[in-house]
Order: structure tokens, then C-alpha cells, then sequence
């Protein structure tokens, strides 16, 4: 599928743009990466440990219209990975993550449909599911602007499409490395006993961007199916010994996530491992290998039916060491 293609990947230093960029680079035989971000000194630390030719680094803000037109010249496919996500950072600058994350993302649409890109996946976030918080709300709007370009890219026939998922292990900002930091302390702190996460590896989260790469049709949000584990077991898998510090929910928090909500279950389609939400004007339903999901279903970090042990994470931790010291 990438063989010979251009890639762009907006928000490419990022833990998913390295790690997308590195299976790029290993299944494929791409004709070109862009990696386009606005931080250089990441960019220039990325590019002293990939040093393949096929790599470009383009340093940019997806808020910029002209410098994304001018990267998006003769590309083919494009990841917008790039987001303000850090939940209270945007509750405190929500200006600045409405820019980024609802602005941004109309110009990566525009960028996109110009150059004629064939298609674009959007990365979302389980937080734009019922949103509580700036970054979930922001989100939401980007996932409707994503599923509306498909109609506002006209006879150009860009398709683009939504990867929704929850929280990546060993991500950068994210809890697992924290507490593996905080772990010779003996003590962990904890937001509330009862909170439970989603938990989707790197690797989850690329085989489902493949997945929409090789099959949308435009305006698709797929939906990995991932374990749930508690916040407070996520600590004894990293420290069994440490006592916790309860510090209370941040400003936006949820105790449990969401993936899909009830509201959504009409447009809900099991696909085996992972979940399809098309869009309500959609022409592709029923497709033979897709069944839809109860009226009354939706996809919720505690009552899900999957759930990650204790020992499954140390597995993780123990074969993930050098990402969680770095």
C-alpha cells in the first residue's frame, strides 16, 4: 500500500509518528516520509536515530495554512497525529487548543484536499466520546470536520477518515512511565481508586491505522477492541510494594473512559477485532463480515468485558523496558 508513496505524518516526533515512521520504514518501501512538527529539537534527535534517506523533516505548526500547502506537495497519504492533549494544560489554555486541534485540523482538510492527497487518518482520542474536558470537546469537533471533508472534498476525492483509541501504553505523558519513575520512591500518587483506563499497545494502534488506510470508504471512526485495567493495579503491576497517594481528580478528568457512547450505536458495526462507527448519512452499511451492535450498546472503560492482569502489564513492562527509560 505505501510502496513507492509519500508519506506525511503531522505531529511526527511524536510516540506515534517515530513508531509509525519506524514500521514505514521496515514493512514498507516507501518513496519519501515528511515529518512535519514544531518542535526542532525533537526533529533533530529523531533524525540522528533514523538515518534513512527517504526521511524529510519539515519543521512547521499545523496552525500555519501555507506551510502545511507547501509540505503536502506530491504526498500521497498523511497521519495527522499532531494535538494539544495534555488534559490540564488544556483546560488551562483552551484558546490554544481550540488553534490546534479544531484550526489545525481544518487546514490539514484543506492542505490535504488541494494537493490532492488519496487518503488521510486522523488520529482521535476516547476523550471526544461524551467529552468532559477541552482537549475530549476539541477533539469531538475535529472528528466531525474529518467526517465532513469527505462530502467538502467534492470532486478530488480525498477520503479521509478517524482512528479512535484510549490510552497508549508507555506514551509519553502518559501514567505507566510516570510511575515507573516514581517507583524507587515507595509511593505512587493516585488520582481515585476506583478510575479505570483503556490500554492499547503502539503496535494496536498502527495495525488499526493500517486498517483504515486499507479499507475506509470516508468518514469512518474505527475502534479498537482493547483490556481495561483499574488505576490502582496499573501501580502494582510497576511497584507491588509502593503506597498510594491519592491526590484527587485533575481539572477534566474522567473515572472511566468511553470509546463509543450509547448515541452512537445505531452507526456501530463489530468488525472482529476492532469497532466501525460510520457516519449517519453513510452509504456503506452492512458490509458481510460486519454485524451491528445492539441499540443499547456503548464501550466504556469499566463495564468493559476485557480487562488486563497485573501479570499481563509486567509481561509489557518487562519487554517495553527501554521505551519506559528513556
Amino acid at each position: 500500500m505505501f510502496d513507492d508513496k509519500v508519506v506525511l505524518i503531522t505531529g511526527g516526533t511524536g510516540t506515534f509518528g517515530e513508531s509509525f515512521t519506524q514500521r514505514l520504514l521496515q514493512k514498507y518501501n516507501p518513496k519519501k516520509i515528511i515529518i512535519f512538527s514544531r518542535d526542532e529539537i525533537k526533529q533533530w534527535h529523531m533524525e540522528n536515530r533514523l538515518t534513512d534517506p527517504r526521511l524529510r523533516f519539515i519543521v512547521g505548526d499545523v496552525r500555519d495554512k501555507g506551510r502545511l500547502t507547501r509540505a503536502f506537495d506530491s504526498v500521497d497519504f498523511v497521519v495527522h497525529a499532531a494535538a494539544m492533549k495534555i488534559v490540564p494544560k488544556a483546560e488551562h489554555d483552551p484558546f490554544e487548543c481550540v488553534k490546534t486541534n479544531i484550526f489545525g485540523a481544518m487546514n490539514v482538510i484543506d492542505a490535504a484536499i488541494d494537493a490532492k492527497v488519496s487518503k488521510v487518518v486522523s488520529l482521535s482520542t476516547d476523550k471526544a466520546s461524551s467529552p468532559i474536558n477541552v482537549y475530549g470537546a476539541t477533539k469531538l469537533v475535529s472528528d466531525k470536520v474529518f467526517r465532513a471533508a469527505n462530502a467538502y472534498s467534492g470532486s478530488k476525492e480525498t477520503i479521509f477518515s478517524i482512528v479512535r483509541y484510549g490510552n497508549v501504553m508507555g506514551s509519553r505523558g502518559s501514567v505507566i512511565p510516570l510511575f515507573y519513575k516514581l517507583k524507587s520512591e515507595g509511593k505512587l500518587p493516585i488520582t481515585d481508586t476506583r478510575m479505570t483506563r483503556f490500554m492499547i499497545s503502539i503496535d494496536q494502534g498502527m495495525d488499526l491505522v493500517e486498517k483504515a488506510f486499507e479499507t475506509s470508504k470516508g468518514g469512518e471512526i474505527f475502534v479498537k477492541k482493547v483490556p481495561s485495567m483499574k488505576i490502582t493495579e496499573i501501580a502494582k503491576a510497576i511497584c507491588p510494594t509502593a503506597d498510594f497517594t491519592i491526590i484527587g481528580i485533575r481539572s477534566g478528568e474522567k473515572i472511566h473512559e468511553q470509546l463509543i457512547s450509547s448515541d452512537e450505536a445505531n452507526n456501530t458495526f463489530d468488525c472482529g477485532d476492532f469497532y466501525k462507527i460510520y457516519p449517519p448519512t453513510s452509504k456503506y452499511f452492512s458490509l458481510p463480515d460486519e454485524v451491528p451492535v445492539n441499540p443499547d450498546f456503548f464501550y466504556s472503560s469499566d463495564s468493559n468485558k476485557d480487562w488486563m492482569s497485573v501479570e499481563d502489564l509486567k509481561r509489557w513492562i518487562n519487554d517495553n523496558l527501554s521505551i519506559l527509560k528513556s
